[in-house]
């Protein structure tokens, strides 16, 4: 006789990495350039200069990138950074959205909960970990339901929501 399956068993593989892929395949297969949005933290091998509030996106087009591997758990590729090629890794768990930079299209992932900063000492503000910039016309909205607009988007956002979401969503701005 065998044990029930457990809660991890039965959850299966992650799906971010699929998801990932096939947002990477959609865009190219219609001519757009896939940027992912990424949490930087010790875990990444990114650029730092690069790097603003914890967050950095990347242009994961097959032209920016050589050696392009969007494996299950972390995403690999050189790319160039002020004519300097550099070794990019990305664990997938820190990929918070894909986009096509040409029409905004994509998806947002929670920010990610393993390998999250210690707890300040007490007393000590930590910085809030922001999601990077929408591309225009979109709104990502973090965790603490704070949103990032773009310029472009003219200040015409609606009211806060009282009960911000659980995760980040991508939602269309008209």
């Amino acid at each position: 006789m065998t044990s029930p399956p457990t809660a991890s068993e039965s959850q299966g593989t992650s799906t971010r990495p699929y998801l990932i892929r096939a947002l990477h395949d959609w865009c190219t297969d219609n001519g757009f350039t896939p940027y992912i949005a990424v949490f930087v933290d010790d875990s990444v091998q990114v650029p730092r200069e690069y790097v603003k509030n914890n967050e950095i996106v990347l242009n994961v087009g097959f032209e920016a990138t050589s050696g392009l591997k969007l494996g299950n758990d972390v995403i690999e590729f050189k790319a160039r950074f002020g004519g300097a090629a550099r070794e990019i890794v990305v664990p997938v768990d820190h990929v918070v959205a894909i986009y096509a930079r040409e029409n905004g299209q994509g998806m947002a992932f929670p920010l990610p909960t393993a390998g999250a900063p210690a707890e300040p000492a007490a007393g000590v503000a930590a910085p809030a970990p922001r999601v990077a910039p929408a591309p225009r016309g979109l709104r990502l909205a973090s965790v603490e339901g704070a949103a990032e607009t773009s310029a472009a988007d003219g200040g015409d956002e609606p009211p806060p929501d009282d009960h911000p979401p659980s995760r980040p969503s991508l939602k269309r701005v008209k």
